[in-house]
């Protein structure tokens, strides 16, 4: 299903209006053609767990003294042709039974049916939301007025699971020169020591919603690929959990005298671990939270009641806006410039704007000020990419959007899951490498 979310991104990249000049007929054949095989292999597993639910055993296991099943029992597979609304699947293997074959009633593909629908996507969006097996087994039932068994849902979910672990314990093979790091807050549920009866008389465990943070790391490469290379969840973004966070890193092969650049936020818990663990790397601090935290520190005095063009009356926030906006424009202008000579003449022209009227913003802003110029150091295709966080800040947006539509992530697992299929998307829409483990 990690291919499946992948894929359907490429597909909606390529079907939609606005999809690059650039690509030719060729490439976005290619990625037809990854989508079709990534539907594919979702349906394959699914149809071989529901004959899995349904005979009670798996395909190597045999029956206990030899018994024949009463339902049947499996007899290979035939090749169907279906229509998905991702393309064409020419040969997908749909398993067999020797006996009772024409009265099993199959819920995820019927008997003759061509056509797939909108299966493939509502399975996903239940899936990324962070549903449990019981609201997929509810979308089912919506769908084909059936539902598959929970231990079939179970064994398609928990493949998505096995895959995104194999993934964030595999070796590092190439040590990337840059590497950017942030963390993002979550809700998570988690066991209570606390108990609650039930109405049927059951004794269950009470969970509680826990503030969680996912600490996030991207390798950046000098042509300008960039993937992800871990992720963990963490209690708290100190300099103890970067510990750890990088401790694992390097037990998975990451060398740390390759790291020539950090990027990340100012605080102190990631800059003093990336210290210790990474001692040759120099730090190039995130200008657009640079800029937030000069906004956070702007003055107020002396705000205007009205509108100058008209007599309406200004509430707070709408008197404050035209001076924090004509600040923060200003400040994003020096990281704009395409030198480092530029920007610090941009800069020089910041301070004599603005520091008579907000001295103490303009002093904490400009403190420090030149490890935000240290993106200037490399080639200028390269420097957007790596002058702040703002490509993990896109990610964390649709975190934060999922997590607010479910109330909080049922498990640390789930939370993780949303997180990987949120960034295996964006590298479909872009036709990127998925994994740092093939550079």
């Amino acid at each position: 299903m990690t291919t499946l979310a992948s894929s359907q991104a490429a597909v909606e990249r390529i079907w939609s209006a606005s999809f690059e000049s650039e690509w030719d007929e060729g490439l976005r054949a290619t990625v037809r053609q990854a989508a079709v095989s990534g539907v594919k292999r979702c349906l394959e597993d699914g149809l071989r767990a529901e004959l899995t639910a349904h005979l009670g055993f798996e395909r190597d296991e045999r029956q206990a003294d030899g018994e024949r099943a009463p339902e049947g029992q499996r007899s290979g597979s035939f090749k169907r042709r279906v229509e998905t609304d991702h393309g064409t699947i020419p040969d997908l293997r749909v398993p067999k039974v020797r006996r009772g074959k024409r009265a099993r009633v199959w819920q995820i593909l019927t008997r003759y049916q061509r056509c797939l629908g909108s299966l493939v996507d509502t399975l996903l969006s239940l899936y990324v939301r962070g549903r449990s097996r019981r609201d997929l087994q509810e979308g089912l039932y919506i769908l084909f007025g059936a539902g598959l068994s929970r231990s079939a849902i179970t064994q398609i979910t928990v493949k998505v699971q096995a895959e995104l672990a194999e993934q964030q314990q595999q070796p590092i093979e190439a040590s990337p020169a840059i590497l950017i790091v942030d963390g993002v807050w979550v809700k998570i549920l988690s066991p209570s020591p606390e108990t609650w009866v039930d109405q049927a008389g059951h004794t269950r465990q009470r969970r509680q919603v826990h503030e969680r943070v996912i600490l996030v790391a991207v390798a950046v490469w000098p042509d300008g690929r960039w993937q992800l290379l871990h992720s963990e969840i963490a209690e708290a973004e100190d300099e103890a959990h970067w510990e750890q966070f990088w401790q694992h890193l390097r037990a998975r092969g990451l060398d740390p005298a390759a790291g020539r650049r950090v990027v990340s936020d100012g605080t102190k818990g990631v800059l003093a671990a990336v210290g210790r663990q990474l001692p040759a790397a120099r730090r190039q601090r995130c200008t657009v939270h640079k800029v937030r935290g000069f906004e956070r520190s702007l003055p107020y005095r002396d705000l205007p009641s009205s509108d100058p063009t008209t007599p309406q009356p200004l509430s707070e926030e709408a008197a404050r806006a035209p001076r924090r906006v004509a600040r923060t424009t200003h400040a994003h202008e020096i990281f704009k410039a395409p030198t480092r000579t530029e920007a610090e003449r941009r800069l020089a022209d910041f301070r004599a704007t603005w520091a008579a009227l907000a001295p103490a913003a303009v002093r904490n802003f400009t403190w420090g000020l030149t490890r935000c110029f240290v993106f200037y150091d490399f080639d200028q295709a390269l420097q957007p990419l790596i002058h702040s966080t703002h490509r993990l800040e896109r990610f964390f947006r649709e975190v934060r959007a999922k997590a607010d539509e479910i109330g909080a992530f049922p498990n640390q697992l789930s939370c993780l899951t949303v997180f990987h299929l949120i960034v295996l998307r964006d590298h479909a829409k872009q036709h990127r490498p998925i994994f740092a483990k093939n550079s």
